[in-house]
């Protein structure tokens, strides 16, 4: 296959606490790509989960069964030349790295970004009301409050939203896209 033939699609998956600026920062460098003629799709964690994943709760194994159906997905558009930017949470380990050995068995380039946003700093943001609603008593299995996170040991980037803006976050993702020969 000649350099001209060659799929441009891959997977960034954006993981990290609720609130953290994944889905933010994901919307930001979409406009960016797609103002640079890329095919880009944004496979929201939340739009996912009133459709593709509707009925699965929030216990191990059906965030393990989201996380993987919405791999499947983003493998699938990515081998087939769509950017596809995935701000999910998937608290597990175990669960991105079979997301990854995924796309490497299919040849999708994915890049795993940590949103490593403070639980501190996600509380206060608490775009959906979660935060208030855990310390209320009203929700239970709020991940990295009283349900498990597994941040990545070492993800291809990490992004401390809280201390950089939306803008600068999205250039640091789209500087790595650039020297991986993405962008």
């Amino acid at each position: 296959m000649n350099q001209e033939n060659q799929v441009t699609g891959a997977t960034i998956w954006l993981t990290g606490l609720p609130s953290a600026g994944k889905t933010t920062i994901a919307y930001e460098l979409a406009t960016r790509l797609r103002a640079e003629g890329h095919r880009v799709e944004v496979l929201d964690g939340d739009e996912i989960r009133t459709l593709l994943t509707a009925g699965l709760g929030f216990s191990r194994e059906d965030r393990h069964t989201n996380v993987q159906r919405i791999g499947f997905l983003a493998d699938l558009l990515s081998r087939n030349g769509v950017k596809t930017l995935v701000p999910v949470i998937a608290p597990y380990a175990d669960s991105r790295e079979a997301v990854r050995k995924r796309h490497a068995a299919s040849g999708a380039p994915y890049l795993e970004v940590h949103v490593a946003t403070p639980v501190e700093v996600c509380s206060e943001r608490d775009v959906k009301g979660l935060y208030a609603k855990q310390a209320a008593g009203e929700l239970s299995g709020l991940t990295g409050v009283d349900d498990p996170y597994e941040a990545p040991e070492s993800p291809d980037l990490r992004i401390e939203s809280h201390t950089q803006t939306v803008q600068e976050s999205a250039a640091a993702l789209h500087a790595l896209l650039t020297e991986r020969g993405l962008a």
